[in-house]
């Protein structure tokens, strides 16, 4: 993590990370005793970053910079340095990097307790550091001519003829780790080579940007090296965050099932087992709910999401063996639903006391009649009782949750436990739209009737949710609102992307269009590398969206959502263990003509094109599959 003049200088986030631990903080330059001039910076990949700087070696030779330092700096620890002259002259150039580090926690530093800098030993062609919290060091190629532990520092002195380059390679490391290397850069990696092109030229940068950062979040399984899962973002979330991973492989089914069934099996073994109440729960944090509700459970929302990505997965290809291998822990995640909910009708949040939550709804219904699905599929008992569970919960849902008002009415956000509705208008109701995938290529039926459906489709599309770069956490008129606020205004990629999928798949393609150019224009700001969440600021003519400074970029979600939303166009219904595919694009076309190639269905290159009449081609696919009216 470093700014934009590249130089590391300790303060803020400043630093090179490995396992949440700031391995280095400091890494300053100076050439000829100066500090070269920082002219560009620029991401050239999820893991790799170019900085650009000039340096006058005469101050008396006028304006033009004589000396560029280009400094390539990647994520696994290596850093190059490459100094370029274009004096017309021989120049010698003294070069020093200073170096240092607090070897401190990312929460330390988040909460500005990092401490000081530790002293340094000479080591090996560089610097070591030590303390009871652990050690790193920094190697040097070519070794330097000087090292001074006092000061951190390594010195060199370079002679460049006219033209010349000369270059310097640093490598961070704690002591005893190899070096690292990215799961997605293996041959082995679960994602399929998709690629996007068409009429608007963003469509194919946030295609190859999304999957690029998605490989580059990838982690492996230490105990279980075949099964690999992604890490939230960076840098606040580099480990596993379950309701985030689960959601993210299931938005990535288009480019393959390897990686969900890699997630389900690595957050299977972390399941509760036993006969308490929490038996078959997939534990998780608890989550931020903005300023009406209080800290919502992930491990209910990723304990919901189970059942629901591993039916959905059998859908795009997952075969069955595989399946049903991980189907006993999908049925405890439905036993655990039932059992929760016992005679009632909504599944209560786990906090004594706490709110019935409007989307913890909308993940049970679709559990229940996915899993439901599942069940079936494989001869197992309990599909008609949670069909039975989820009907029941729609009448009740539908009358119990709306509120009535002049302006059309909404959903509430959530019932307290006295009966009462909270009643502001938030993102988390657009998982009232994504229902789910069934048999056929058919949608399954959702927790809204039709008319209020389309009353929540006109209130997303609105001004007062659709921020003009995507969907705002929460509406302007409401009470708290924030445009950087985490969960109470800023503008959510993920929730947007759901927003865009689900009022498609309704039928409601204005309001879906609007959104997906406005998440479009803003990753084109963004270099296509979209952050999990920024400013939910108005879009104006003159304006660009705002980074949020809590952002995770790359982030998983993120990722996911640029290809949830190219893919949407499309409409890709599979259902692999019927060998059909059903195809529902969104028949106006919104970017013009696009295709897809590189996709994967039932196992299979699958590649579509969706013309600007807003008709879909299958051009590639799976030997047998039949494209399903």
């Amino acid at each position: 993590m470093s700014t934009d003049q590249g130089q590391l200088t300790g303060r803020g986030l400043d630093g090179f990370y490995r396992a949440g631990r700031r391995v280095l903080s400091r890494c300053q330059l100076r050439v000829a005793g100066r500090e070269p001039l920082a002219v560009q910076a620029r991401t050239t990949g999820a893991d790799s970053a170019r900085f650009v700087s000039t340096l006058r070696s005469s101050p008396q030779a006028g304006p033009d910079p004589d000396v560029v330092v280009e400094r390539t700096r990647h994520a696994d620890g290596t850093e190059r340095i490459t100094l370029h002259s274009a004096a017309a002259r021989p120049l010698r150039l003294p070069v020093e990097v200073a170096l240092g580090t607090d070897l401190a926690d990312l929460g330390a530093i988040v909460s500005g307790n990092a401490g000081p800098e530790l002293p340094a030993t000479v080591h090996d062609c560089g610097l070591r550091w030590s303390s009871a919290m652990g050690n790193s060091a920094v190697t040097a190629d070519p070794p330097p001519a000087d090292a001074l532990a006092s000061a951190g520092l390594l010195r060199w002195e370079f002679v460049l003829p006219p033209g010349g380059s000369a270059s310097i390679e640093l490598r961070v490391r704690p002591d005893g780790a190899g070096p690292v290397r990215a799961v997605g850069r293996a041959a082995t990696s679960p994602l399929a080579p998709a690629r996007a092109a068409g009429d608007d030229p963003g469509v194919e940068a946030l295609l190859r940007t999304s999957v690029e950062d998605l490989q580059a979040l990838l982690l492996r399984d230490p105990a279980h090296p075949s099964d690999v899962h992604l890490a939230a973002g960076a840098p606040w979330r580099c480990g596993l965050a379950p309701a985030e991973a689960l959601a993210a492989a299931r938005m990535t089914l288009p480019l393959g099932t390897r990686l969900a069934a890699g997630t389900l099996r690595t957050l299977g073994r972390t399941q509760l087992r036993g006969q308490g109440p929490q038996s078959g729960v997939i534990p998780a944090p608890m989550r931020d709910a903005g300023t009406h509700l209080p800290p919502g459970c992930t491990g209910t929302e990723a304990t919901l999401l189970f059942p629901a990505l591993l039916a959905e997965a059998r859908r795009w290809g997952l075969p069955d063996p595989e399946t049903e291998q991980l189907l006993p822990a999908a049925e405890r995640c439905l036993t655990w639903l039932r059992t929760i909910v016992g005679d009632g009708t909504y599944l209560p949040d786990p906090q004594p006391g706490g709110p019935v939550r409007c989307e913890t709804q909308a993940h049970a219904h679709r559990a229940a009649l996915l899993g439901a699905d599942l069940l079936d599929a494989f001869g197992r008992p309990g599909g008609a009782e949670l069909r039975q569970w989820a009907g029941a919960l729609r009448n009740a849902f539908r009358a119990d949750f709306w509120i009535d008002d002049l302006g059309g009415g909404r959903p509430a956000a959530a019932r307290a436990p006295d009966g009462r509705l909270v009643p502001h208008l938030g993102a988390a109701a657009v998982h009232l739209l994504d229902t789910g995938l069934l048999g056929g290529g058919e949608q399954a039926p959702g927790l809204l009737d039709k008319v209020q459906t389309e009353q929540l489709a006109r209130l997303l599309g609105g001004p007062a949710m659709d921020s003009g770069w995507g969907l705002r956490g929460l509406g302007v008129n409401e009470a708290g609102y924030n445009p950087f606020g985490h969960r109470s205004g800023a503008v959510r990629v993920h929730e947007t992307a759901v927003a865009v999928a689900g009022l498609a798949a309704a039928g409601y393609e204005k309001e879906a269009s609007a959104l997906l150019r406005g998440v479009l224009a803003a990753a084109a700001v963004f270099g296509h590398r979209l952050p999990d969440m920024y400013a939910g600021e108005r879009r104006t003519d003159v304006s660009a969206p705002i980074p949020h400074p809590a952002a995770c970029r790359p982030a998983a979600t993120a990722a996911a959502a640029g290809v949830l939303l190219l893919t949407t166009l499309a409409g890709i219904r599979p259902d692999a263990p019927a060998g059909a595919v059903a195809l529902r694009p969104v028949r106006s076309a919104p970017l013009g003509e696009i295709v897809l190639t590189g996709l994967c269905v039932a196992g299979a290159p699958f590649s579509v094109r969706v013309s600007r009449l807003g008709l879909a081609m299958v051009e590639e696919a799976a030997d047998g599959l039949q494209l399903r009216a």
